[in-house]
């Protein structure tokens, strides 16, 4: 039995599927992947996800932190940032947006269990 559903947006094939797998061997299933905020905010609506793990750096007009502003005024979907960026303003514009959880690659599957499981929870 699946522990939630999981949206990845990630623009990155290699990542999103390990990330794919990851997740289903951690007993997660995968509604949907996408490359650019406009496809995620597509399988949002279609697929109802559990969650959101959201890459910053991702393809097309809007980034990962803007999709993830508008999910969070849009759905109630908790978003957890998965992405190697971390400095000063990259992470004051995430913050910004009230993230339910933010893991620097590269990351555990530990780092992955905790943090979904932290963000499902709340």
């Amino acid at each position: 039995m699946s522990k939630g559903s999981i949206l990845v947006v990630e623009d990155d094939d290699i990542i999103a599927k390990v990330l794919d797998w990851r997740l289903k061997n951690l007993g997660y299933a995968v509604s949907g992947r996408a490359s650019t905020g406009a496809e995620a905010m597509e399988l949002l609506v279609s697929q109802k996800p559990d969650l959101v793990l959201m890459d910053i750096n991702i393809k097309g007009e809007i980034d990962g932190i803007e999709t993830a502003s508008m999910i969070k005024k849009g759905f109630s979907i908790p978003v957890v940032y998965v992405t190697s960026h971390s400095d000063g303003p990259t992470l004051e514009r995430a913050k910004a947006t009230k993230p339910d959880g933010f893991i620097i690659k590269p990351f555990g599957d530990d780092d992955l269990r905790v943090a979904i499981d932290l963000a499902l929870c709340g």
